[in-house]
């Protein structure tokens, strides 16, 4: 059952071109330097010893490369990689599914492993640690514990918020690494290379343009990309050029500074309804009508990262930054507009 949902989550629209999309190996990702140097060396340290790499934490915003690399490193050791993600593993006996499945050296990668069950995560760690699994057979007088050794295994876990992730399970990870946004030269070098993927003709300029507007981050970057193909294609003609970027994304309701419709949505609900902040998360997604972990997860890293937002300890707090942005006077020195 377990493998069946694993395989059914990557069976979605795009599929196919989200997998031509993502790089095969070391040589073609593209940004993180540092913790693409310190896997491939883990990597060839293992092959050279015939060993089977320790396991692989990989933190960050959603979007910046955790599963590309988790496939990455496993077609790097030249095993096989199992993918399922934290909240479909909901019974322990799922998750002995999946391991007693795994042949020596194989990857299992578990996306969002901060949002596996308490009791699930538990299995985990004699799995991790002594490659043995302790399940619980019937209830009561009649229960009892069946271990099942399992063959050595790759463990690459990914998460959005590393802080949720337990002490014991953080602690059993003998690599970790953290993604951080990627910069506009480095989404410029993946742009060129989707483009020609796609057989989009695209000028420089076009391609800087797209990538000062994604966010930081690669998945945004080709999702902008196939967008301004689209309007390329049907107004001008099928070539890229920063006019033509700029138009799509002023269509898509994209900003020169890369905010979408929801980062402004947010920034000005603190403004205009909040006076700036502080606000607690609770109030600000009631007002915006997103999810709190939505706004946490997908949109504020980016906002604090800008130097839009701010945590505080009583609330959010939009910057002077954002005042400028958006035309208004910081509040210090705007008490005539009540802000």
């Amino acid at each position: 059952m377990t493998e069946r949902l694993a395989t059914d989550a990557l069976n979605r629209p795009n599929r196919e071109l989200d997998l031509s999309l993502r790089p095969g190996s070391f040589h073609d990702f593209v940004g993180q330097g540092k913790v693409r140097g310190r896997l491939e060396l883990a990597v060839a340290a293992a092959k050279q010893r015939g060993d089977v790499l320790d396991h692989v934490l990989l933190s960050g915003p959603p979007g910046l490369g955790k599963t590309t690399l988790a496939h990455i490193v496993a077609e790097a050791m030249g095993v096989n990689i199992k993918v399922t993600s934290g909240p479909v593993i909901d019974k322990a006996g799922d998750l002995a599914g999946l391991l007693t499945s795994l042949e020596r050296g194989d990857v299992l990668f578990i996306d969002e492993i901060h949002r596996m069950q308490k009791a699930v995560e538990e299995y985990l760690y004699t799995a991790m640690e002594d490659f043995m699994l302790d399940i619980m057979i019937d209830q009561g007088a009649n229960a009892r514990s069946v271990r099942i050794e399992l063959k050595r295994f790759t463990l690459v876990g990914a998460t959005t918020r590393s802080g949720l992730l337990s002490a014991p399970l953080r602690s059993r990870f003998g690599i970790s690494n953290r993604l951080d946004y990627y910069g506009a030269d480095e989404l410029h070098q993946i742009l060129d290379r989707s483009a020609r993927l796609l057989n989009v003709e695209m000028d420089a300029e076009g391609s800087d343009e797209i990538a000062h507007r994604a966010r930081g981050t690669p998945r945004i970057a080709n999702n902008l990309l196939r967008r301004v193909r689209d309007f390329a294609q049907v107004k001008a003609e099928g070539k890229i050029t920063r006019t033509v970027a700029d138009q799509a994304l002023t269509m898509l309701d994209i900003d020169r500074h890369g905010l979408d419709d929801m980062d402004k949505r947010i920034l000005e609900t603190i403004l205009h309804k909040f006076a700036g902040g502080p606000v607690g998360l609770g109030s600000l997604a009631v007002s915006v009508s997103e999810e709190q972990d939505t706004i946490e997860d997908v949109y504020e890293p980016y906002l604090i990262q800008e130097g839009y937002l701010r945590r505080t300890p009583k609330g959010r707090v939009v910057t002077e930054l954002c005042y400028e942005r958006f035309g208004l006077k910081p509040r210090a020195q705007a008490g005539e507009l009540g802000l």
